[in-house]
């Protein structure tokens, strides 16, 4: 029996090798491109609870923006989530027109923001608005393993200890 045809993919896949060091520079009159990478995390469930994010030129890898900011007692997603709104907030700062791609280790963030899961949780669900507002019209969302979140989980850490970076 014959498969149907696959269907085309929006960006690149999984096995993709594609980094901003070696992405095609944009041409004259495509929009920017930037890349977010966010993480948040708390010390217990919930806890003390801290976000990173940095926002990237695609193109160059030039790091353009960062924050790392303490949270006070707070649930790992809600952290989560606040990293990601501060990494759209700088983006759309930056270039509210851009295309973007955001790259997160929270499988719930990127599954719910991308529109597979639903968001149930109360205390989600303005966070979830709240990204959803703030997002521009071309948007990838990516998860990534941990240990390729290593700058924003750094920053997250950081804030915990009593050490923030504030934005540029």
């Amino acid at each position: 029996m014959a498969r149907p045809p696959r269907l085309p993919q929006l960006g690149p896949s999984f096995f993709d090798a594609e980094t901003p060091e070696t992405a095609a520079p944009a041409k004259a009159g495509t929009p920017r491109r930037l890349i977010v990478r966010a993480d948040g995390g708390s010390r217990g469930n919930p806890g003390p609870a801290a976000y990173g994010a940095l926002v990237y030129d695609a193109d160059t890898g030039e790091l353009l923006n960062c924050e790392g900011r303490a949270l006070g007692v707070a649930s790992n997603n809600v952290a989560e989530y606040s990293g990601l709104i501060a990494g759209l907030e700088m983006a759309r700062a930056i270039d509210p027109g851009c295309e973007l791609e955001v790259r997160l280790d929270s499988k719930l963030v990127v599954e719910q923001m991308a529109g597979r899961w639903r968001v149930k949780h109360p205390d989600m669900k303005p966070l979830a608005l709240k990204a959803q507002s703030l997002r521009p019209p071309k948007v990838r969302w990516t998860w990534v393993p941990r240990a390729e979140n290593k700058a924003a989980d750094a920053l997250v850490n950081r804030a915990l200890d009593g050490d923030p970076v504030p934005r540029t």
